[in-house]
Order: structure tokens, then C-alpha cells, then sequence
């Protein structure tokens, strides 16, 4: 199976699950495109990734299972406020959490880094981006899990959230533009979802396909809810909740007839309906939550807010900076690996008997797979 078949496969079981939005899914596929930039096809393809690391990285996936992130990527950490007003900084987006190798996190963190390299201009070579996320993992993995919050420590994450390009001026005028767009009837679910979070009693509630939104998510159903309360702006989101999609991968392998466990294909590869892990690694993780941030079976609302959205990827220049930030990357990613003692002293074993290039070797394989995959997507 290649890119092109993949994509239209996979799609294909997404819209068994949620109702596809055209105009967004053919935007995808320009930004997947673009020439000389990698980025955008590596953060839109995640299921093409599942799919290379189940077929092609048995190598490195001979290690322990963790809740992991899934979709890791540069641009998958933000900010919040937790329930006391301070600013948390950390992984802000699980949709694709799933149980995998802990490798399978490090090497999509390192390789998302290597492949925002060229457009970013990022001032790290890949070994020094490879190593600066271990030694942050590692530094974690000693120490037992905590959360960053970016009040008296953490003083460079604290410069980045805090960073001119978050400015709540420039921030609202930006949102407010959706405005322009024509208001849409969210369905009856999402509606209330959105309705319940919001503060205000009895002020108009602005409702707006929230389009041209991050690039893994583009074509899922997604709906901002805009009003004035008590003289000022405030802002939710509500994004359909999907499966992971390594369960598109076990449709497609019961298809096959050739799943793990013997199973017949059964013709329709969106029969595994596992529920999101969304909740389930939120409640198991060490950290600050947003009290804003409400994961639901089939939709997760969450507060926009200057100081809670994600930091920026042009942000990242200066090298001593990047490093710092790549290091607090990999600290987050073992937080949310080894909530358990026993989880920590199982995944430093396994680092230690690793070796120093193992990260470098397989990031380097994966991202080959992926630059192949762009380059065949771009001659489609």
C-alpha cells in the first residue's frame, strides 16, 4: 500500500466515524504539497507513520509499553492555566494516545525536530536535537515525574509562553476575524458541550466552523464558540474524538486476515470502535490540568485563551534555547510515561542497554519513509 493508497484508505474509515469536511481535507492536501517543507505532510500523516512503524521499525520497537502520546510532534506542547490561575506548560493534544513502545514517542519527537529543521531554520544539528530530548528523558526518568509550572522555575519555557506573538491583543484580533465567516448550527451535542463551558448567562454566543486549525486534524469536525463576557472576549473549541489510528491499521489487518489474534476479516476495516485514550492518560499522568479541557467519547471542548494554545514553531531560534526546550520536551514525554515507579526502573534499563545512537539511527529510518512517502505524494 502506498501514501496515496493509505490516505484514501484511511479517510475513508475516518469518515465512518465522523462526518468529513471536504474543503478542509482538499486544504490538507495542498499543505502536504508544499514544496521544501516537510513539516506539514509529517504533522498530517500520523496514520502513515503507525503504519511504517508497525511494518518497518520492529527494531526499535522491542521495548516497553507505555500510554503514550502517539502524534508526538514540535508543535504538540502549549500552555494552560490550571485551577489555582498559574501557567502550566506541557503536551496539550492526545488524540492519538494509544499504548506503544516508549520508543515509538522519542523517535517522533526527534524526527518531527529534524524535519522542521530546513523551514524553521533550526539552529541544532540532529545529533545534538536527538541528544538534548534523551538527556531530558533520562534527567526525568531519575528524578519521578513532575509537572512544569512556569512560575518561579522554568524560566526560559516562561519567555516562550509569555512571547510577543501570544500578546491577548493580537490573539483576539486574530480569532475575531472567524467572525467574518457565516455562523453555522453546531449539532445539539456540541452545541450544549459548548454552551455548558462558557461563562456568560444570557449574552449572544457567536458559533463558527473553527477551520484551517493545526494540520492532523484538518477535515474532522471542529466548532468555535466566540462571546462577550463582562466586557471582554472568551473562546471554546469543541474537536470530534476519533479512535487512534493504529485501529485503522487492525481493520485493515482483519481485512487481511491476518490478525494477531487469528480472527476472520470480517470486510470493513472501521469495526474495531475502541474508545479515545484521551481521559485515560490525562488520569493517569502526573500534571496541572486545565480545568477548561473536557474529553468526551465523541468530543473534547477546551478553552482558547492567549496563554493557553500552543507555542508558536517560530518562536524556536537560538540554539542554547532550542536545546533547553528540547530537553523540557523529553522531560514532559517521561512524565507522562512513568507515573509508576516500577514503569521508571523498567524504561532506564532499557534505555542503558540501548547505547548512545540508537535514537539518532531510528528517527533517521523513520523520517527516510516519511520523505519518501512526501516526495510520492507531491508527484500524485
Amino acid at each position: 500500500m502506498n501514501i496515496i493508497e493509505a490516505t484514501r484508505d484511511y479517510e475513508a474509515w475516518l469518515g465512518r466515524h465522523v462526518a468529513l469536511h471536504g474543503p478542509e481535507l482538499d486544504h490538507k492536501h495542498a499543505e502536504m504539497a508544499v514544496k521544501g517543507d516537510l513539516l506539514p505532510f509529517f504533522r498530517g500523516t500520523y496514520y502513515r507513520w503507525a503504519q511504517h512503524w508497525r511494518e518497518r521499525a520492529a527494531r526499535w520497537s522491542q521495548a516497553p509499553r507505555v500510554l503514550a502520546v502517539g502524534d508526538i510532534h514540535l508543535g504538540n506542547f502549549g500552555t494552560w492555566r490550571d485551577s489555582d490561575g498559574r501557567l502550566v506548560w506541557g503536551v496539550n493534544d492526545f488524540d492519538e494516545a494509544d499504548d506503544l513502545p516508549y520508543t515509538h514517542d522519542l523517535t517522533r519527537l526527534a524526527a518531527s525536530a529534524w524535519a522542521a529543521k530546513p523551514s524553521l531554520d533550526l539552529p541544532l544539528s540532529r545529533v545534538r536535537i536527538a541528544r538534548s530530548i534523551l538527556r531530558g528523558y533520562r534527567q526525568q526518568l531519575a528524578s519521578g515525574p513532575h509537572p512544569f509550572v512556569l512560575e518561579e522555575h522554568h524560566a526560559a519555557l516562561r519567555t516562550l509562553a509569555m512571547a510577543a506573538e501570544r500578546d491577548p491583543k493580537k490573539f483576539w484580533k486574530r480569532l475575531g476575524k472567524t467572525l467574518d465567516q457565516p455562523p453555522v448550527k453546531p449539532p445539539p451535542e456540541v452545541r450544549a458541550l459548548l454552551l455548558r463551558s462558557l461563562p456568560g448567562d444570557g449574552e449572544t454566543v457567536h458559533f463558527r466552523f473553527h477551520a484551517r486549525v493545526g494540520m492532523g486534524s484538518l477535515g474532522k469536525p471542529r466548532y468555535l464558540a466566540l462571546q462577550q463576557w463582562r466586557g471582554a472576549w472568551v473562546a471554546r473549541e469543541a474537536k470530534a474524538v476519533v479512535p487512534p489510528a493504529p485501529d485503522w491499521l487492525e481493520g485493515l489487518q482483519r481485512l487481511r486476515g491476518d490478525s494477531e489474534d487469528g480472527s476472520a476479516p470480517n470486510g470493513d476495516s472501521s469495526a474495531n470502535e475502541s474508545r479515545s485514550r484521551i481521559s485515560e492518560i490525562l488520569a493517569a499522568v502526573v500534571r496541572c490540568p486545565d480545568p477548561f479541557y473536557l474529553p468526551g467519547p465523541r468530543w473534547a471542548v477546551r478553552r482558547l485563551a492567549p496563554r493557553c494554545s500552543r507555542i508558536d514553531l517560530e518562536t524556536l531560534t537560538g540554539a542554547k534555547r532550542l536545546e533547553c526546550l528540547l530537553e523540557s520536551m523529553g522531560s514532559e514525554l517521561a512524565n507522562l510515561h512513568c507515573a509508576a515507579p516500577r514503569t521508571r526502573s523498567a524504561l532506564a534499563r532499557d534505555l542503558d542497554r540501548r547505547g548512545k545512537n540508537w535514537l539518532e539511527k531510528a528517527a533517521d529510518q523513520m523520517l527516510e519513509l516519511i520523505e519518501d512517502d512526501w516526495q510520492a505524494w507531491r508527484r500524485r
